[in-house]
């Protein structure tokens, strides 16, 4: 979907132009590195190999440019000029031979890092680039740029080079944080006017006319892609300490999102909430690209209470230290001192369509998410309804986290109602937008009612779909109400990582108990995700237990104790 500024941002663009700088540099406030601290010679050492000629994966002239920016010394100044000679020079050699350059691949995604690479050379390394480097790098730097925003009419040394402009309107996007990135620091490092008054008047005001729609905070691509929001917050600080303008507290979504972050990651702090495409690693698991995330909207948000939260967080996971050297820059970020968990154990982010809960902030908390809203982006997928279960780990959660790709969108693969008309499986569509009512009670209780059948849009075969949640004292009821067309069905579902024993209307997946009350003349079936074959798709392990017979509803009830089931009662 593509995302246009409304009035709130016609007025943003007003504000934002009153403070416009005179005279523009990349300016980053670094009076927070600690150069005696473990973070800060991690990240000397990091680029002390690179200058001694063995550089660590993913080195970019960015760092050697921040450790001459740090230190003054001039060997780090000439490694990043070196690195950023040698990425103009491949590209010139590509443009003469009537090609396009290496930074217009995958439709310009890794703009954002080459041109920072570069901006931050250019200006903060200025006194070691020769005048006709300036030249040449600015040019190649302009033409990127222009690139970026025309296009349809895109070209390399004269040779038009149209691309498809994937994100390029879409401020919900994470090539769109690219593009932005990239503008920003050419932008600033050349006191380019053309690109600054393109992130005053349009670019930041349609940026904050999104977020501002984010209730909750978070990101509509989920918690694969949606960690594109670190460098989105990263850029948001380095313009407010460039320019003096604070876009990142021109609304609430980056005090949200630290609530949100926190609320989507499960009690023993390792892994998130599985939303959306995950083509990193299928299975969530907490990485150095969330702690950069964390370290920036804290860094960037204004609200003591979400930074007291974001330092909480930030000593509580286990990734301390980074575990990738391109990313220890990140880390020289402040975590800031001690903290405390957010005071509620419920959390609705109602403009991604979230619901978070848990029965504590204990590392042995039952921990549930809940999904029901927009469906937009190209990183969500079809589980509008569905639901994740945690308690010391996974108990009931997509099959997506157990597939070789980790890009499986369809609702087979997810906890939610499959209909299925003559046999083919009824699609959740894109461009729709579910809802859900949230009524929190006490120790992490939570009753949701969701309207889920706009995802089917207008699809005959689902004339309505309605799933009411009850979570409290480590239990969750979900109890559905449907209507359906001629010739479909609707089989609740639920993926478990163990495989579920059948007993008549219970099953049991490991710790995992699982009670069908309604209807009382269900089947029950499991499928072993390992015998099922999807063309390239891998799933490596994980089962799913169908429950259908039902043409109006079911309620199906899960709990961890070990209680043991008689004729379908608790004993």
């Amino acid at each position: 979907m593509i995302h246009r500024p409304t009035l709130l941002g016609c007025a943003l663009a007003l504000a934002l132009s009153i403070a416009t700088p005179a005279q523009a540099a990349i300016t980053i406030d670094l009076s927070f590195v600690n150069p005696s601290s473990p973070e800060y010679l991690r990240f000397k050492s990091f680029v002390d190999a690179a200058v001694g000629g063995n550089p660590g994966y993913a080195f970019s002239a960015a760092d050697a440019a921040w450790m001459f920016k740090l230190t003054g010394q001039a060997q780090y100044a000439n490694l990043a000029v070196q690195m950023v000679e040698a990425q103009v020079s491949a590209a010139e050699t590509a443009i003469a031979g009537g090609n396009r350059p290496e930074i217009s691949g995958d439709q310009y995604l890794e703009v954002g890092p080459m041109i920072e690479d570069l901006a931050l050379t250019y200006d903060w390394c200025a006194a070691y680039v020769t005048p006709t480097q300036k030249t040449r790098w600015g040019n190649y730097a302009q033409q990127a740029v222009w690139n970026v925003w025309n296009h349809a009419s895109a070209s390399w040394g004269g040779n038009p080079f149209p691309w498809a402009g994937w994100g390029v309107n879409d401020p919900a996007n994470n090539y769109h944080y690219s593009f932005l990135r990239a503008t920003m620091y050419w932008g600033l490092a050349s006191n380019n006017a053309t690109w600054i008054n393109l992130l005053q008047n349009d670019k930041w005001p349609e940026q904050l006319a999104y977020t501002a729609t984010l209730a909750g905070g978070g990101s509509e691509e989920g918690t694969g892609y949606g960690l594109s929001h670190g460098t989105l917050f990263e850029i948001y600080h380095v313009w407010k300490d460039s320019t003096g303008q604070d876009v990142a507290n021109s609304n609430a979504h980056v005090k949200d999102s630290i609530e949100w972050w926190i609320h989507a990651t499960v009690p023993t702090l390792d892994r998130v909430a599985a939303i959306g495409d995950q083509s990193r690693v299928s299975e969530p698991v907490i990485y150095d690209y969330h702690r950069k995330l964390m370290l920036h909207a804290r860094a960037s948000s204004n609200d003591a209470a979400a930074r007291d939260d974001a330092s909480w967080w930030l000593h509580a996971i286990p990734n301390q230290d980074m575990e990738s050297g391109f990313n220890y820059r990140h880390n020289l970020q402040s975590a800031g001192a001690g903290g405390t968990p957010p005071a509620s154990l419920v959390y609705h982010g109602s403009g991604t369509g979230q619901l978070f809960a848990r029965t504590g902030w204990d590392t042995g908390a039952m921990w549930l998410n809940f999904s029901a809203g927009p469906y937009e982006q190209s990183h969500a997928h079809q589980d509008q309804g569905s639901f994740t279960l945690f308690e010391n780990d996974w108990l009931a959660v997509t099959e997506n986290i157990w597939t070789h790709s980790g890009i499986q969108q369809g609702t087979d693969t997810h906890n939610v109602l499959r209909f299925e008309h003559n046999g083919s499986i009824v699609p959740q569509r894109t461009g729709t937008e579910s809802t859900m009512t949230v009524t929190p009670g006490n120790g992490g209780a939570v009753h949701a009612v969701a309207n889920l059948t706009p995802a089917y849009d207008g699809d005959s075969a689902v004339g309505s779909w309605q799933r009411t949640i009850d979570f409290g004292a480590r239990k969750l009821t979900v109890s559905d109400a449907f209507t359906l067309g001629a010739n479909t069905q609707a089989i609740f579902q639920v993926n478990t990582p163990a495989q579920p024993m059948i007993n008549g209307l219970t099953a049991t997946a490991g710790a995992l108990k699982i009670r069908v009350i309604a209807p009382a003349n269900a089947t029950l079936s499991a499928l072993d995700w390992t015998t099922r074959s999807d063309g390239d798709e891998t799933y490596n392990s994980g089962w799913r237990l169908d429950v259908s017979g039902s043409s109006s509803g079911y309620v199906v009830e899960f709990s961890t104790s070990d209680t043991i089931f008689a004729n379908g009662f608790e004993a």
